[in-house]
């Protein structure tokens, strides 16, 4: 016998959640965001300031799905109302590593006293400020700041090197 499950997400006031068929649309005081939500035989609606997410299967996999769009819409309403930001701390002990922001694109200079930058891509919605020992990444979609942070702190791995001995780098140290 096929059971509904179904997960409730309440939108708070100062948010504007949207659905639209298989999309979902949260504005708020720091800007809009958009996704879309696809998977069969699960299906979500808005009813009054919540979203109810629902299936009319009872398999694990469909109650997995659901918890998932569920987070999905909960990161939205925060990013959209809060904001998420990564903060990074450069490390170094000889060659001084230097940044520089262009074109969506984070140049790491002088890593080891290399010659040739290393690069990491911005993503779209994210803003990197670049201070003298630390870079703050923001933006208000979770995925994408924490994709950004994690391009900047990969493109200092040193591969083949003891770690415990090469420490230099830029690390990701706090996440708000």
């Amino acid at each position: 016998m096929a059971e509904n499950h179904s997960k409730i997400v309440e939108v708070p006031s100062e948010v504007i959640v949207e659905v639209q068929g298989s999309v979902l649309k949260a504005n708020g005081e720091k800007g809009a965001i958009e996704r879309e939500l696809v998977y069969p035989g699960v299906s979500f609606r808005k009813k009054d300031s919540s979203v109810i997410f629902e299936s009319k299967n009872d398999r694990k996999e469909f109650k997995a799905i659901i918890g998932t769009y569920a987070s999905h819409l909960r990161n939205m309403i925060k990013g959209v109302s809060e904001g998420y930001e990564y903060t990074l701390n450069i490390v170094y002990t000889h060659f001084p590593i230097t940044l520089k922001e262009e074109n969506g694109v984070v140049e790491v200079h002088n890593f080891y006293g290399e010659k040739v930058p290393r690069k990491a891509k911005i993503l779209d919605g994210v803003e990197v400020e670049l201070q003298k020992e630390k870079v703050i990444v923001s933006g208000i979609d979770k995925e994408n700041v924490g994709q950004t942070a994690s391009n900047i702190q990969n493109a200092t791995k040193l591969r083949g090197r003891d770690t415990r001995i090469f420490q230099d780098g830029i690390y990701v140290v706090s996440k708000k």
